[in-house]
């Protein structure tokens, strides 16, 4: 593996290891629950983390006490025509569910956090218990309703089914909801999916034992699972779950046959919708900032995952925009990176990391040292028969990742952003 500088140089390749380092194993989500949730006659016990700890801690952007807005970067491609930035959080909570703050104040909280696009997410869990009822599901639509702004804000009303074992997922765009009672397992809740007429994603995945049984893949409903979160409150689930011998969520993913795009979430449980700095966030390339619009970027995984505000990330592979398939089976690909967070980054160093298939944790064949404030050009040759996918990550070298994997990885830096992958086919 090289790393490419910007000036066009070299530098010496970097071997990561693969062997286990105890040192560097450690999860970075504290294991405290923060909610116990009796759900159901039969005594099931619903564990929600703790807040996350890895947060964006030398981020210049802070929202502060007034709760100003960061402007961050423009929000024109300098690659692609046709398409605006907004920037979008698709997984929050309120009273409805476990968390504590009013409804009635969330969307307008995210629109003074300078949010675009938001989304209330409560959780459906058995028979209702700590979840959404029926009069509550109607709830988050009239709120949704009121607080939509076609051009302007998008509301949307989704929810998130809920099992302990299995793992979470949220829907969006569903004229209905389901919950453990009717859907009880992966299969069943991807039927409902597949008929609902909305989108899904996994979401923090890894944290839950069963791991969406395994990401076991199901051909029916891959093209409504657009989503799979990398970052979650101030997490990079990148590793999550390596210290104990899983696989990384993104390969286990990716490598089963889902095609899900990548997203950032703050998943905010209190009442400080959208702030502060450090929560994740989707930056979604729209055409026009509407409910229809939002849709249809998230059906063409036209969107990335980050943990910053202000952000901007467009990229292409062969001309090729992210979230979408490259005709090619083997050759040089070419990618063209457009980077910016407006003044306060303008010269940032960070790296591009080319993340590709692999075992316990993505391969990294190239590192691509850039400057935010950019558009980096780079090739490297990809080939099919190693692998379908590739992920572009962007990191800051300056500071670790409070939840590495194998020692010597080169993704154990702090995570930026991910880009939606690329997909090889004939």
């Amino acid at each position: 593996m090289t790393h490419h500088h910007a000036d066009g140089t070299d530098s010496a390749p970097h071997e990561p290891h693969s062997g286990h380092d105890p040192a560097q194993a450690g999860h970075g989500h504290d294991g405290t629950p923060r909610r116990t949730v009796l759900a159901g006659a039969g005594g099931l016990l619903m564990l929600a983390a703790a807040p996350g700890t890895a947060y964006a801690a030398a981020a210049p952007l802070a929202a502060g006490p007034t709760h100003t807005a960061a402007t961050g970067a423009s929000r024109t491609s300098l690659l692609t025509q046709g398409t605006t930035l907004v920037h979008a959080d698709l997984h929050n909570h309120t009273a409805m569910s476990d968390g504590d703050g009013d409804p009635e104040l969330a969307f307008a909280s995210m629109r003074d956090a300078g949010l675009d696009v938001a989304a209330l997410t409560d959780h459906s869990t058995l028979f209702s218990i700590e979840g959404l009822s029926r009069s509550e599901w109607d709830r988050t639509g009239r709120l949704a309703d009121a607080a939509d702004d076609p051009g302007q804000y998008t509301a949307i009303r989704g929810f998130e089914w809920s099992h302990p074992l299995l793992g979470h997922v949220n829907v969006w765009f569903s004229g209905n909801y389901t919950d453990l009672l009717q859907s009880s397992s992966m299969s069943r809740l991807y039927s409902w999916i597949a008929s609902s007429g909305g989108v899904a994603g996994f979401n923090h995945p890894g944290r839950e034992v069963g791991r969406f049984d395994n990401f076991r893949f199901t051909a029916g409903v891959r093209e409504p699972m657009i989503g799979l979160e990398m970052f979650n409150r101030g997490d990079d689930y990148l590793f999550d779950g390596w210290g104990s011998g899983q696989t990384s969520p993104l390969a286990a993913c990716l490598n089963a046959g889902w095609r899900p795009g990548l997203t950032g979430v703050s998943d905010e449980h209190g009442t400080n919708w959208g702030f502060p700095e450090g929560k994740g966030r989707t930056g979604l390339w729209v055409t026009q900032n509407t409910r229809q619009d939002v849709l249809a970027a998230l059906r063409a995984r036209r969107f990335f995952a980050t943990r910053v505000s202000g952000l901007r990330l467009d990229a292409t592979a062969n001309g090729v925009r992210m979230g979408s398939p490259i005709p090619l089976v083997r050759g040089d690909v070419a990618f063209e990176v457009d980077l910016d967070r407006g003044p306060e980054w303008v010269g940032k160093p960070l790296r591009i990391q080319v993340l590709r298939p692999g075992t316990s944790a993505p391969a990294v064949p190239e590192v691509v040292d850039t400057v935010a404030g950019q558009v980096t050009r780079f090739t490297v040759p990809l080939d099919l028969a190693d692998g379908d996918w590739v992920v572009l990550r962007i990191s800051d070298p300056s500071q670790a990742n409070p939840s590495p994997g194998p020692a010597g990885h080169p993704c154990n830096d702090w995570g930026v952003a991910y880009t939606s992958p690329w997909w090889l086919q004939p």
